[in-house]
């Protein structure tokens, strides 16, 4: 174990963005673990882009830990229809959270970013120290940019404020799970993809069009999964001992299933859980994004913990909180 602080069941939490994917997942771990003094707080109750706002949150409620999971997410399309705002707005709700955080006095804070922060042609499986080493995906690049910010504002504080700062980033890869967001435009591929087929069966269609070539490769992790090892982390690492400043070791590590498949793979995966029958057909107009995107999460492993839910069992799980929550997406 190498960490400076761990939970005590009355220590006080904040999960920023709780009513979201990651968010949930984290509270519903925390409290199953015995954990019942949690702070959260929705966008209506405090605006995280709001800079005073945040800064008196803190200065009024003190937490002793925090999950950072809150951020302005989307699919594909999304985020290439707005990557200007997918970059100021999740800054600002970054860098108002971590400094506040700073301020007074957290003991440990755990920022979750993306595993999109790497580069587009990246070796593979994606090691730490692979960031900023080429150009990234442009489709993301906003959204990405402000993950690669929100990790170094972090590093920079661990690197200049050792004596005070435990602040950790973990970097996952494609999430999946129930609670996620099921708009049809805006959403991510495996929601997306369960709408898509759920439609074309209920409709009696025979066929599905996918986006791309079906080449592309990604792994995929249950939010459950995910949850799990940020609890795990927050109880375990604070950064390798006797790493240098401005490396990997100061302040993330990446969080994966350990293996990925293709979109063509994902697709049939998704028909037979959904039980569509018909041919599916691939756009090759629309864009593959990244063509490989498999984090290296051995130092993770090293440390004790894998993931538990195949993607088989997720996808199931998943598709039959679509069918109960599919009209009730947000945008």
């Amino acid at each position: 174990m190498n960490t400076k602080h761990i939970m005590e069941k009355n220590d006080k939490i904040y999960v920023a963005g709780h009513n979201g994917l990651l968010g949930s997942a984290i509270v519903k771990k925390l409290r199953k673990e015995g954990f019942e003094n949690i702070v959260a707080r929705s966008h209506s109750e405090l605006d995280l882009t709001d800079q005073k706002a945040v800064s008196k949150f803190f200065e009024q409620e003190k937490p002793d830990y925090v999950f950072m999971a809150a951020a302005k997410v989307g699919g594909i399309q999304a985020n290439r229809e707005a990557l200007d705002q997918f970059l100021y707005l999740n800054t600002l709700i970054e860098f108002n959270t971590i400094m506040s955080a700073f301020n007074n006095d957290v003991k440990k804070f755990c920022f979750c970013g993306s595993g999109c922060i790497y580069p587009r042609e990246c070796p593979q499986p994606i090691k730490e120290e692979y960031l900023l080493t080429s150009p990234l995906e442009i489709t993301n690049e906003g959204y990405a940019l402000a993950k690669i910010s929100g990790l170094k504002l972090c590093e920079y504080l661990n690197t200049h404020h050792p004596e005070k700062a435990d602040f950790i980033s973990v970097m996952p890869c494609n999430l999946y799970g129930p609670g996620d967001n099921y708009h049809p435009e805006h959403s991510h591929v495996i929601p997306a993809l369960l709408r898509k087929f759920h439609d074309a069966k209920v409709s009696g269609s025979d066929q599905v069009v996918m986006w791309g070539t079906g080449s592309a490769m990604r792994e995929f992790l249950h939010i459950d999964d995910l949850a799990d090892a940020c609890f795990f982390i927050m109880q375990n690492y604070s950064g390798d001992p006797g790493a240098e400043p401005n490396t990997p070791g100061m302040s993330w590590i990446n969080i994966g299933y350990g293996a990925d498949i293709t979109m063509q793979e994902l697709g049939a995966k998704v028909a037979k859980t959904v039980g569509f029958e018909g041919e599916i057909v691939y756009d090759h107009i629309h864009p593959d994004g990244t063509p490989r995107k498999l984090l290296d999460s051995s130092k993770l492993f090293s440390l004790g913990w894998k993931p538990s839910i195949t993607l088989e069992e997720g996808l199931r799980q998943t598709y039959e909180d679509y069918k109960i929550n599919k009209d009730n997406y947000r945008k």
